[in-house]
């Protein structure tokens, strides 16, 4: 029965690998960085608290690094 699994699942590794998004073009990396210093970004406050909890995440991960050392 693991077989049959596996025999379903590499497939759609292989699928959802393929499937990378492209880079956001540069006018729009741009266009991104001067709405968030202006803060008139689409959904500011949700993307505002996203980024803080990912800043929170590295700096917990840093720590505890540093602490098993």
């Amino acid at each position: 029965m693991k077989i049959a699994h596996l025999l379903i699942a590499l497939p759609l590794v292989f699928a959802i690998t393929a499937c990378e998004q492209k880079p956001p073009a540069t006018s729009e990396q741009i266009k991104d960085k001067v709405n968030d210093a202006l803060e008139s970004r689409p959904n500011e406050k949700l993307k505002d608290a996203a980024e803080d909890i990912r800043d929170g995440a590295k700096a917990a991960a840093k720590d505890l690094k540093e602490a098993t050392k």
